[in-house]
């Protein structure tokens, strides 16, 4: 553990002091998702009006409201930047001075990133907690917060991440094939946002899709956790879901070392 802790603990500090360093991009990333949540919330408040009635499709306004603010949450703090990252450092070079570095690429990866995570949970979700446990106060008159609910919401947080993290770093490898990804990050990123549930709810898809969609990974990465702090999943469903969770992390793992084995026999870099 001591050798593991003086191998990556460097990759883990560097990330904290590259969010530091480019703290008004990660404050910009947070005020535009703050602005999307906005629009969401005008745009599903016209839905909600229309259809004249307090609750649509099992969620409530004031559900939906919490919905919003705590996907997009949760879309930041499970958002992994290791498929752009591989494929920039295979565009300059840079790639094979960590490859011959005494460390797992994954995990060099991995660490650098869990420094930005920690500051994003300090940062952005105890505010936003907080913030949407005062609105549900206010509309509905009572204490609505659970501890349990939070705690399983962390630790559905933290799977949602490792998957996010293996499903990343497996299309990053994409890029030892295709040496640019940029176009595919695009098109990678709005499918996951939208089959994890971060733009609308899977609750309003039709019941055959949502239930196929559950069980992929991708609303493991977001819709699972989202559910979870609502308290929308029974105390059995709260484990399968959190069962499934876990299979698709240690798939997604096998997975992306299956990839890389292949991947690293097809490296050619442009810049080195």
């Amino acid at each position: 553990m001591n050798r593991i802790g003086k191998r990556y603990v460097p990759f883990m500090k560097a990330g904290v002091q590259t969010l530091i360093a480019y703290r008004l991009n990660f404050f910009g990333f947070v005020i535009g998702g703050l602005i999307y949540c906005i629009v969401m919330f005008y745009l599903w408040k016209a839905v909600y009006d229309s259809a004249g009635g307090d609750s649509f499709l099992g969620f409530t306004m004031t559900e939906m409201v919490v919905y919003l603010f705590l996907a997009n949450t949760t879309t930041q703090l499970t958002y992994s930047t290791v498929s752009g990252d591989i494929g920039d450092e295979i565009k300059d070079g840079s790639i094979s001075m960590r490859m011959i570095k005494p460390v797992d690429m994954d995990w060099s990866y991995l660490f650098t990133e869990l420094g930005a995570a920690f500051m994003k949970v300090v940062v952005l979700l105890i505010p936003v907690t907080v913030g949407l446990e005062i609105y549900r106060y206010c509309m509905l008159g009572e204490v609505m917060f659970r501890p349990l609910n939070f705690l399983l919401y962390f630790l559905s947080v933290i799977l949602a991440y490792i998957i996010s993290f293996r499903v990343n770093l497996c299309f990053g490898f994409v890029a030892f094939y295709v040496k640019n990804l940029w176009g595919f990050n695009i098109l990678k990123n709005s499918i996951i946002n939208f089959l994890s549930g971060s733009l609308i709810p899977l609750a309003f898809m039709p019941d055959v899709m949502r239930t196929i969609l559950e069980y992929m990974p991708f609303a493991s990465m977001g819709y699972t956790p989202v559910m979870i702090y609502m308290g929308k999943y029974s105390a059995y469903e709260t484990a399968f879901r959190l069962g499934i969770q876990i299979v698709w992390a240690a798939v997604m793992f096998g997975i992306s070392k299956l990839i890389w084995i292949g991947a690293v026999k097809k490296l050619s870099v442009q810049g080195g």
